[in-house]
């Protein structure tokens, strides 16, 4: 898979190496000089090198030579919400690039990342780590932990409370809407690949992805 990926900074770097040393081919853009010299001699966790471009990548020619025409995957990940509306917009409707994801620095800016400029997937670290920290402190709650595809999807977990009404109750026979599915549990430290015919208990730590109009049946179900 072919990575291009806007923003070296600490994330942007990080990212690429650990993409590249997956076996993608990454590509890191940056317009400042100061990062240069620690992001060209970047390498993957495999050894292997990064190719590091310096320049704007809010310019349609830096992203040409960046071969943004042939990425699979651009991520805009910079410090700037603004560059990365823009990067993301431009690798949409320029090249055409199948999956764009773009990082939100100001939670108040999330509203904007979505399909109309250009972003698929849109992650805002703020929303995530509050969702994780009321994911670790919160008992009974419905805790939503990553939006996907412009919201469209999202990903949440509930911790079943004494009084959840799936308690007892086997996957299959709670109900859940067509347009959500249970992706994991969490139990007594140990991740369960969830089926039909497993019973939920107090404490299982639910994991389940909802999409459409279902967030409020399936909490309902899960916390009454």
């Amino acid at each position: 898979m072919k990575v291009v990926i806007a923003g070296a900074g600490s994330v942007g770097r990080y990212m690429a190496q650990q993409l590249c040393g997956a076996g993608h081919t990454v590509t890191l853009i940056d317009n400042d000089p100061g990062v240069a010299s620690r992001s060209q001699s970047l390498k993957g966790t495999d050894g292997t090198p990064v190719t590091f471009l310096l320049g704007d990548a809010c310019e349609v020619d830096v992203l040409t030579i960046a071969g943004v025409a042939e990425a699979d995957v651009v991520a805009a990940v910079t410090g700037d919400d603004e560059d990365n509306l823009v990067i993301s917009l431009l690798s949409k409707q320029e090249f055409a690039v199948p999956r764009v994801v773009g990082r939100v620095n100001n939670p108040n800016n999330e509203w904007m990342f979505t399909e109309m400029w250009g972003v698929d997937v849109s992650v805002s670290t703020p929303h995530l780590l509050t969702a994780m920290v009321e994911e670790a402190v919160t008992i009974g709650s419905f805790v939503r932990l990553l939006s996907l595809e412009g919201g469209k999807a999202r990903l949440a977990e509930v911790t079943l409370a004494a009084e959840s009404p799936a308690l007892g109750k086997e996957i299959a026979g709670i109900g859940l809407p067509r347009e959500s599915t249970v992706v994991a549990l969490l139990r007594d430290g140990h991740v369960v690949v969830p089926r039909g015919d497993t019973v939920l208990r107090q404490g299982d730590e639910v994991l389940v992805l909802v999409t459409g109009d279902s967030e409020d049946d399936v909490r309902r179900l899960l916390v009454g």
